[in-house]
């Protein structure tokens, strides 16, 4: 009788060590879902390690910032980008801009979310990018200009069917640039985070 007594209590401690443990991990994730019109892309985004990046990016989601904006840049091999640019290329409004979190242990690698920047290393807004392949050489490196790299702060769980086929959509000249934008538009119609 003892025994199972005791049984029962370091099954039900298990138990609930367990769900705390769940609890926390859940914590240090968020899910987003992205409407495009090639259809959805699910996000887990990483707010232990990129909680800068994942504050912004959800700050944007919330205001309805990325509806009707547009994947404006698609290089096959290498990645997809949009969160800058609606139909008619006209910028989106941003808020400042915020700290490169590229040290943080996170790797450009295939179907890893990032955000995007000019060469400035400390200056990316509303602006993101997935990888569609392992790409190293956008890495942290070194506390230089040259090598801190671009901060992944998520990755696509489901819909990376969407991704690569939008990859493959032809790409040409488009509002301000020159090349490797779809010709025809690529729309991410709403984000929600996921419940």
């Amino acid at each position: 009788m003892k025994t199972s007594m005791t049984l029962l209590k370091q099954l039900f401690l298990s138990a609930i060590l367990f769900a705390v443990a769940q609890i926390g991990f859940a914590a240090d994730t968020v899910k987003v879902r992205m409407q495009t019109s090639m259809g959805d892309i699910v996000l887990e985004l990483d707010k232990e390690k990129a909680p800068i990046s994942v504050k912004n990016f959800l700050s944007y989601v919330e205001s309805g910032a990325y509806e009707g904006t547009i994947f404006h840049r698609v290089i096959d091999n290498f990645m997809i980008q949009g969160g800058g640019y609606d139909e008619n290329y006209s910028r989106r409004p941003t808020q400042p801009p915020i700290v490169n979190e590229a040290a943080n242990g996170l790797k450009n690698r295939r179907g890893t979310i990032a955000m995007a920047r000019t060469n400035a290393v400390h200056s990316a807004t509303s602006q993101f990018f997935i990888n569609l392949k392992d790409n190293s050489f956008l890495d942290h490196k070194s506390p230089t200009p040259r090598g801190f790299g671009y901060t992944v702060f998520g990755k696509v769980i489901a819909g990376m069917d969407t991704v690569d086929a939008i990859r493959k959509v032809r790409t040409g000249s488009g509002g301000p640039f020159p090349k490797d934008a779809p010709t025809t538009k690529i729309v991410i119609n709403k984000v929600t985070i996921e419940k």
